[in-house]
């Protein structure tokens, strides 16, 4: 008998203990496999919201689209449309602020802040150093922020 003979043998024997071990220890490695990388995804620090660019552009333009429904929104949808831009603003404006640690106050649902308090929200933001348009309608002081 070669050695040729001898591995066949060998493989031909050992491959149906090979494949119920697979079978049996597969799903155990593929669950530790799973917590480890779960674990190491956990370690890794993640951002708690959208990058500040992003939030800071989404609220210069939901600001011009104020300002334009403001001068140009037939009466009869100008209500409706401005408290829904008015409510983006409103969620958009607490999310920067938490991302730039600026004191606010959090409403329960969007659309609860007054305009009187968003607007010192949109102040306090920009006073932080937010470049937001100068002319954003009832928002403004003299027409500046």
């Amino acid at each position: 008998m070669s050695l040729l003979d001898l591995g066949k043998l060998a493989l031909i024997t050992l491959t149906p203990t090979l494949l119920g071990a697979t079978l049996v220890y597969a799903p155990r490695w593929g669950a530790r496999l799973t917590e480890a990388w779960q674990e190491r995804a956990a370690r890794e620090p993640r951002p708690l919201g959208p990058p500040i660019e992003r939030l800071a552009a989404d609220l210069r333009r939901l600001l011009r689209l104020h300002d334009e429904l403001t001068r140009s929104a037939h009466i009869a949808m100008l209500a409706h449309r401005l408290w829904a831009v008015e409510a983006a603003i409103g969620v958009r404006a607490v999310e920067t602020a938490q991302a730039l640690d600026v004191p606010h106050r959090t409403p329960d649902r969007p659309g609860e802040l007054t305009r009187s308090e968003l607007a010192a929200l949109l102040h306090a933001l920009a006073d932080a150093g937010l470049v937001l348009p100068a002319s954003v309608g009832h928002f403004t002081r003299g027409g500046r922020l």
